[in-house]
């Protein structure tokens, strides 16, 4: 289930360096909308004009915020794994849409599955997802990220697209989001023509045709607690 290079990516094999721009940006990602999902206190108007903030100034506001975060975190430079998995799990997977991605990448089974075997689905998808990418954010070195321009006005969902640059060549790196109550989250991301969604669905689909939506879950469950074990 862990997306290694050979198994989960196949010919789109996505390097490490691919890897670390991906922690960059979910954690960029979950800094921008951890004001806007907090309850704000009635004196202070600024979380309002945080709200009505468009998702393309969202994501580049704090991205390079969170960049510079990390480049002066020594904890973290030094590989200190439980403190960067705490930071995703408080700062950026509150504000990702885990119900809709987990359904993306599960596919048609996801309509067929019980209320539990979702609830399953979502915790160990989510726990993969923390893990897999928690490991690479401490080489985060000299990333910037630039916002490249929108594409007419954003309604219920948009595509933000960016640019991370540093060394080499810039990387594409776009966001699918939609608007909530809560403002706007995120469901799928795609780095270098890689749409993660859709990378899970093929590994999960050849997973489900072998032993069924428990299988997949059991196999989740597997390679959690192996990584955890490390």
């Amino acid at each position: 289930m862990e997306p290694t290079p050979k198994r989960a990516y196949g010919k789109h094999e996505m390097n490490k360096r691919s890897v670390v721009l991906v922690v960059a940006a979910f954690a960029a990602f979950g800094a921008a909308t951890s004001a806007m999902a907090q309850p704000a206190p009635a004196a202070t108007a600024a979380p309002a004009a945080a709200a009505e903030e468009s998702p393309e100034a969202l994501v580049g506001r704090v991205s390079n915020e969170m960049v510079d975060f990390v480049k002066a975190d020594k904890a973290v430079q030094a590989g200190d794994v439980g403190k960067v998995i705490a930071m995703v799990e408080t700062k950026v997977m509150p504000h990702v849409n885990m119900q809709r991605m987990t359904s993306g990448a599960v596919g048609r089974a996801w309509r067929e599955a019980t209320p539990a075997q979702r609830t399953r689905l979502q915790d160990e998808f989510k726990t993969l997802l923390v893990r897999t990418y928690s490991g690479a954010l401490a080489q985060v070195k000299d990333q910037s990220v630039m916002v490249r321009p929108a594409r007419g006005k954003p309604e219920a969902e948009t595509l933000v697209r960016t640019e991370i640059r540093g060394r080499g060549e810039p990387m594409q790196l776009d966001y699918r989001m939609e608007r909530t109550e809560k403002g706007w989250k995120i469901y799928d991301l795609n780095v270098l023509g890689i749409w993660i969604v859709q990378t899970y669905q093929t590994q999960f689909a050849a997973e489900i045709n072998k032993s069924g939506v428990d299988g997949l879950i059991a196999a989740l469950a597997a390679r959690n607690k192996a990584a955890a074990a490390k």
